[in-house]
This record gives structure tokens, C-alpha cells and sequence, in this order.
């Protein structure tokens, strides 16, 4: 049997350190880029910046991308000698709190690339800075007229600008056009900037020569998730979750379940209770689509997800595994992040990044 949650814990969620890192060679073979960065943005996709940060770092990452300066404080204090960027922009007058964690933020404006170079004259350093041009996510960048416009300009040395770098829309799609439209714009971008490390490749654009660049900066993929829809997932699983039963109970035909009564037993079930709900970050939207492995069988989830508890259709599970005190796997053993996302109406990305703090995480590497 699966050891079970910690006492207090409705919840355990383990995070496989060692899968991380396997995941992380894998997509740098398969990007073939003169180097591999990892995305440690969102707590590290839920796994934590303070656990995989350094696990990354031991196997020979020595760049992370994080979304916002927070995160680049508590990543920085994990890794004291890695070059880490912020990607979500250069918010006004946040220069002295970038320069005190030695981050580099991703400037996406003239503006925000004028400030960081008057940053740099004022303090008499050059202190790096990566650029974004936007080349079709119409979200954060220069646009592409205006990243060719700057070339050539003395400001951009003046920011420290050391990579040049966009966003991918859909290279998970295969054969999308708009790859290979941003590749192409990506490609006249970086011609105009000789000498600066160029980053496009994202988890799934390390699977495309068209993506490939000085950088590759993979992030869903390095926590298990499908960076190939359609294929056969190439990665490592690197999370599961596992809530404790606590309790069984038989219920005859016709009898409701749950929150508004939405399940109704078609004939005599038997309901197992799970500690577990959308408070831990198991979406609420998992109602009457979502399941959990009981004793190697898929038991589907009745009634609606509540903030603190999930009830299972056992019948189907052996007798001797569907008890009190017994474990139920909500992602694991066949469950990966995507079917747990598409049981929610949504991504794995959102699943693995939701999930919460109550339970007890166990590391293991």
C-alpha cells in the first residue's frame, strides 16, 4: 500500500526531484541548444522554488526565468550564483529592488529599456537586462518594428541587453502557421542584434528545429507535463497526489450524494469520502468528471467537489483497498496532469500550478 498522508494532512503530494532532472536533460537533448534554462515561475509550477530551484542547479541549469520580482527574491536566495530573469515586465522605479537580488528583469518597452539604462549610468555599471519583442502574443514586447528600430541604438548597450528573447503562441499545436510566422519574425529580430544570445523555445518548441536559439527556457515540461498534445507524453511524471479515504459507506437506489443533490445512485453504491477539495486547489469544476485510482481502479468522483472533501463511486474498487485510513491517487498511477485537467474543463498547466498548501509535500530525489 501507498504510505499514507501525515497525521493532520488530508493530502500528500510528492515531488519527484529526481524525474525533474531526468525531465530537464531530456528536453535539453531534444532542444539542442547551447543551453537549457528552466521556467521556476509559480512556486516552480507548484513544486517549489526552493526544492527544485537547486535540484536544477546541481544537474547543470544555471539560468531560471520567474514571473514576478518576488519570486526572483526567493529565488535568488536558493540559488545565491544563477543568472535568473523576471519576465513579467520592469514595473517604474523597481531598478534598486532588481539591483539588490541581482535579477534581470525582461524589459518589454523603449520606456522600460530607457529606465534600466539610466539605471545603469546612474550607478556606473551595466548591469544585464534580456529584451522582449513580441512576435504574436500581443502581451507584453516591443513589437517587431520596434525591436529592429532600437538596433543599433547605444541604449541597448547601455541596458546591458544579453538576450533577446519572445514567446511562442502555440507550438504545442502541430503545423500551426504562427510558428513558423514567429520563428521567421524571431529570425529578422535577431539578425539585427549580432552578438546577444537569442531565446524562443519553450517546452514544446524544444521539439522544433525552426524554434531552436542560443537558449531554450522549458517550464511545463519539466514538471511532467505533455509538451507533444497528441503524442505520447515523453516526459517523466514528477507529481503525485494522493488524499486519504475517511470514510465508506453504502447507499441504496434512488439515495443522493453531495452538495444540491446533482448524483443519483442507480442502483446500491458504495461512496468513499476523500480529504480533499477545491480549497487544496482540486478544481470544483472536476465535479462529475474527474476520479481517483482506488486499488488500481479508476472510481469516479459523485456528487460536487466540496471545499474540503471529494466522494468516490467505489463499487467498482477491490473491497480490501476502498477502506478508512486507505489511499486514493488523484494524480499518479494513470492519472496524468492532462486527463486531471481535461476531467476539469482546463489545463494541466492550471491543475499543477493550483495545487495547495495543505498538503503534506514529501520530496524525493
Amino acid at each position: 500500500m501507498t504510505d499514507l498522508p501525515p497525521l493532520g494532512h488530508g493530502g500528500r503530494l510528492t515531488i519527484d526531484l529526481a524525474a525533474l532532472r531526468a525531465n530537464w536533460r531530456r528536453l535539453s537533448h531534444e532542444a539542442q541548444c547551447p543551453e537549457t534554462a528552466a521556467v521556476i515561475k509559480a512556486d516552480a509550477y507548484g513544486c517549489g522554488i526552493a526544492e527544485a530551484g537547486p535540484a536544477l542547479w546541481r544537474e547543470g541549469c544555471w539560468t531560471f526565468f520567474v514571473a514576478h520580482l518576488s519570486e526572483g527574491v526567493r529565488a535568488r536566495a536558493a540559488l545565491p550564483e544563477a543568472a535568473i530573469y523576471v519576465l513579467n515586465g520592469f514595473p517604474p522605479g523597481s531598478a534598486p529592488a532588481y539591483r539588490e537580488s541581482d535579477l534581470r528583469p525582461v524589459l518589454g518597452s523603449i520606456e522600460e529599456v530607457a529606465e534600466w539604462a539610466a539605471a545603469n549610468r546612474a550607478e556606473g555599471t551595466t548591469r544585464p537586462a534580456a529584451l522582449h519583442v513580441d512576435t504574436g502574443m500581443n502581451r507584453l514586447g516591443l513589437s517587431v518594428a520596434e525591436g529592429l528600430a532600437l538596433a543599433g541604438d547605444p541604449v541597448v548597450a547601455q541596458a546591458g541587453i544579453d538576450l533577446l528573447m519572445s514567446h511562442l503562441v502555440s507550438a504545442e499545436v502541430e503545423h500551426d502557421p504562427l510558428t513558423d510566422h514567429q520563428a521567421a519574425e524571431f529570425a529578422r529580430v535577431r539578425a539585427a542584434y549580432p552578438g546577444i544570445r537569442a531565446s524562443l523555445a519553450n517546452s514544446s518548441g524544444d521539439f522544433l528545429a525552426s524554434c531552436r536559439a542560443d537558449l531554450a527556457r522549458p517550464g511545463y515540461a519539466l514538471y511532467g507535463g505533455n509538451p507533444r498534445p497528441g503524442h505520447d507524453n515523453p516526459m517523466r511524471p514528477v507529481v503525485r497526489l494522493e488524499a486519504t479515504i475517511l470514510q465508506v459507506r453504502e447507499v441504496a437506489a434512488g439515495e443522493t450524494a453531495g452538495y444540491n443533490a446533482r448524483w443519483t445512485a442507480s442502483g446500491p453504491r458504495r461512496l468513499a469520502t476523500l480529504s480533499l477539495g477545491y480549497a487544496d486547489g482540486f478544481p470544483r469544476a472536476s465535479t462529475g468528471r474527474g476520479e481517483a485510482v482506488v486499488g488500481g481502479v479508476r472510481c469516479p468522483f459523485v456528487g460536487n467537489v466540496s471545499m474540503d472533501l471529494i466522494i468516490l463511486d467505489v463499487t467498482g474498487a477491490p473491497a480490501e483497498a476502498a477502506v478508512r485510513g486507505a489511499p486514493a491517487t488523484l494524480i499518479g498511477d494513470g492519472l496524468d496532469l492532462d486527463t486531471v485537467g481535461r476531467h476539469a474543463g482546463t489545463i494541466g498547466y492550471e491543475i499543477l500550478t493550483g495545487l495547495g498548501r495543505r498538503y503534506a509535500r514529501v520530496y524525493r530525489d
